[in-house]
């Protein structure tokens, strides 16, 4: 974000931005060296899970940036000589004569679920996190804070507008909500256009988390709880 500094960003215990398959079985016949992936999130909604299954077909790359440019950008030091974080967009732009074959999916979950899974710790804000999507605060956001004041401070629902709301973009979105792609891994396929090999499915691990305050935070993320309920499973913007 222009004008905003975040410290000691890492990737601690995250797949590397970008990866291909190369052991993999499938490959030669799968694998589309051509074909380019961007899983998007605000985390703790399934990215890695689709970043390591598509990476069966092509060049994946897991992007945290909340601003998605009205333009394609490439991400991180790819093509350029800044210093990017490997999420975020470099203000590169690809191509027009390339976009299509790029492929944009923003995954997103329940905000409850993912403030739990992913936005705090046992021993408070997970800052890296917190920083890696952009937060206000450099990513000092207490769960107290967010509580007290009864105020979206991770501005999850900000991030999920810029994703799903239509805007003039040179490429589109496929917004996929978390909670309904294990029912409808084929159907997904047809749609991103990749083939549907079960032997390729991705495994679903969960870690269920306790939900403390669950009354106030459904009150505080009640609108974003509703727009994502009346989202279907695949929505292309």
């Amino acid at each position: 974000m222009k004008g905003r500094h975040y410290d000691f960003l890492t990737n601690v215990n995250k797949p590397p931005n970008y990866v291909k398959i190369e052991d993999n079985k499938h490959f030669n016949k799968h694998f589309n060296k051509n074909m380019n992936y961007y899983i998007c999130s605000f985390g703790g909604s399934g990215s890695t899970v689709l970043f390591q299954y598509l990476s069966n077909f092509g060049n994946v790359y897991h992007i945290h940036d909340r601003f998605p440019p009205s333009k394609l950008q490439h991400v991180g030091k790819n093509n350029s000589t800044e210093d990017i974080y490997s999420e975020w967009f470099n203000n590169v732009e690809i191509p027009e004569s390339d976009i299509h074959n790029y492929k944009i999916i923003f995954i997103y979950r329940h905000p409850l679920q993912v403030i739990y899974s992913r936005l705090t710790q046992h021993t408070g804000p997970n800052i890296p996190h917190l920083q890696h999507i952009k937060c206000d605060n450099n990513g000092n956001i207490p769960l107290s804070d967010v509580l007290n004041s009864r105020k979206d401070l991770y501005k999850l629902e900000q991030f999920f507008d810029n994703y799903t709301i239509k805007q003039e973009r040179n490429y589109r979105i496929y917004c996929v909500k978390y909670e309904q792609f294990w029912d409808n891994i084929p159907f997904f396929n047809n749609i991103i256009g990749i083939p549907d090999i079960k032997e390729l499915y991705p495994t679903k691990y969960e870690t269920r988390k306790p939900i403390r305050h669950r009354h106030k935070l459904t009150c505080i993320y009640w609108s974003l709880i509703n727009k994502m309920n009346n989202k279907a499973f695949i929505e292309l913007v």
